[in-house]
């Protein structure tokens, strides 16, 4: 017997495809930028960032498991990862915007609060070293890896150059000003920093 359709009762949708707010998700965006410029990350708490964004504890938990992936989600949102790799047409222009854009992350209120923080954690868990490393580097190594390949191709840097020496070049300079010393970076500070790192990568 083949069943009526019209009498067979709605499948109600499962509690866990419930749909998530999007305004309650910036909410509690917000609220972590609040809570690190308030207490830092050690003493960050999942409760204090439902408090100050007016939601549940189970709001941020359906959202990210602990505090290090929330913190880990909102500095991914403004790191190199998803950016498009530099093409300027040459490697000097290529690595002046690769510094450009580290330059910007690393002076986000947020970067400045949390990366230091986030790196003595690092050095404490592998776990977290491993998490960290994925939010911080791994968008910026594939921009290293896109402007050596570049690089490569126009006959500017010889087969075998490393993407990570780009990296180790440009971007320890720049961590040590911005975020150890908290100096400001003028921008003739980036024009002789690129010329640096290509004379570096065309040394090696």
């Amino acid at each position: 017997m083949t069943s009526d359709p019209a009498a067979t009762p709605a499948r109600r949708r499962p509690a866990g495809a419930a749909v998530l707010r999007e305004d309650v998700t910036e909410a509690i965006r917000e609220a972590v930028v609040g809570e690190l410029a308030a207490v830092g990350f050690a003493r960050m708490s999942i409760e204090g960032v439902a408090r100050r964004a007016g939601v549940g504890k189970t709001a941020v938990y359906r959202r990210w498991k602990s505090k290090l992936h929330l913190v880990l989600d909102l500095v991914g949102a403004f790191a190199a990862d998803g950016l498009p790799v530099p093409s300027t047409g040459s490697l000097y222009g290529d690595v002046r915007a690769l510094l450009e854009v580290t330059t910007h992350v690393l002076r986000h209120p947020v970067a400045s609060a949390v990366i230091p923080d986030l790196l003595v954690e690092a050095a404490r868990n592998p776990e977290i070293a491993d998490a960290v490393r994925g939010a911080l580097l791994d968008g910026q190594r594939r921009m290293a890896e896109g402007i050596v390949s570049e690089a490569v191709a126009r006959g500017e840097l010889p087969e075998g150059t490393c993407p990570d020496r780009t990296l180790d070049l440009a971007i320890g300079p720049l961590y040590w000003r911005q975020v150890v010393v908290r100096d400001t970076v003028p921008k003739d500070y980036l024009d002789d920093l690129a010329r640096s790192v290509v004379a570096g990568l065309r040394a090696a």
